[in-house]
């Protein structure tokens, strides 16, 4: 069988998924079909809005498959009659049942952004970035029954220097892109043989929500400032000031020793609003106030000079 005949199936739903699929799409082993999210409201005025890979299959003109269930013996069905020889899943989002893992003849192969057994689970890359790991990576691993418990096919490290979860993901996505395109030749030929992960190392991680993003004062400020990283677009992180919810955009930590209460709002020599932490501080580059604008901390403090001495 020549690599060009491989039937592949795509799983994905995300940004980070759309970006392998475009690469693989590049390739010889372009997917036949892809299986995604349905569109979902998106917005204050719930505008219906298809998952990131659905739009870009649709312009690599790759049939499409949507489904709020793996289960339903429909979908298993039309799964069937394309006899694909090969799952790839990437950020999909569902876990695949067994009727659906058993049919590819190669398996089910999982592009995971961590270095497997670490990171298992729903949030890999936030919880790198809140760890402060200096370097983490993706890993190609056959499906089983379990979550991120297969074993490894391949592994690929990289650096991480002070990205925000999008920008780590972007990067996750294209190197698990290419470690993927570089070792499918192989899998297909047997010349792999995948290692079982060392369970009794494993973490996990669990789906991101909106109260992760509240920030505690007492934590030291290089803890939140690895918290507005992690946590962007969503939730983003926030505390409450007059009672209204302030989102805190950007920050800078300060490096100083303070005897504060931790939450406290100052104003630094340079006149720059700042909050006490539990160690240092951080200075609060651009905020937005519930139902406002975004604004500099500057243009803020001008309209709310009361938040001085406030403790947060």
């Amino acid at each position: 069988m020549n690599q060009e005949s491989y039937k592949i199936i795509f799983f994905g739903t995300p940004e980070f998924a759309s970006s392998v699929l475009r690469k693989l799409s590049g390739t010889e082993f372009k997917p036949l079909a892809v299986v995604t999210a349905p569109d979902k409201p998106v917005g204050r005025k719930r505008i219906l809005t298809p998952p990131p890979v659905k739009i870009l299959a649709q312009g690599l003109h790759i049939p499409i498959l949507q489904t709020n269930s793996l289960r339903k013996p429909e979908m298993t069905q039309k799964i069937i009659f394309l006899s694909p020889d090969l799952f790839v899943i990437a950020a999909y989002g569902l876990v695949l049942p067994p009727e659906i893992l058993k049919i590819p003849k190669f398996g089910s192969l999982n592009i995971h952004p961590s270095l497997l057994p670490k990171y298992r689970g729903a949030s890999p890359i936030q919880a790198a970035i809140l760890a402060d790991d200096k370097k983490t990576g993706v890993t190609i691993m056959l499906m089983d029954e379990e979550i991120d418990h297969g074993p490894i096919l391949a592994r690929g490290k990289i650096r991480i220097d002070k990205e925000t979860a999008p920008v780590l993901s972007q990067k996750l996505a294209q190197s698990g892109a290419d470690l993927l395109i570089k070792i499918l030749p192989k899998w297909f030929k047997g010349k792999i043989k995948p290692q079982p992960q060392k369970h009794k190392k494993a973490s996990f991680t669990r789906q991101i929500r909106k109260e992760n993003g509240k920030i505690n004062w007492s934590k030291p400020a290089r803890h939140i400032e690895r918290m507005s990283m992690a946590y962007q677009p969503w939730p983003g992180i926030y505390t409450f000031f007059n009672g209204k919810v302030l989102k805190i955009l950007e920050v800078e930590v300060l490096k100083i020793k303070h005897k504060h209460t931790p939450g406290k709002v100052f104003l630094t020599r340079n006149k720059e609003l700042s909050v006490a932490c539990g160690k240092n501080a951080l200075i609060l580059k651009q905020v937005q106030l519930e139902s406002k604008n975004p604004l500099l901390g500057k243009s803020f403090l001008n309209g709310h000079s009361q938040i001085i001495g406030a403790v947060l």
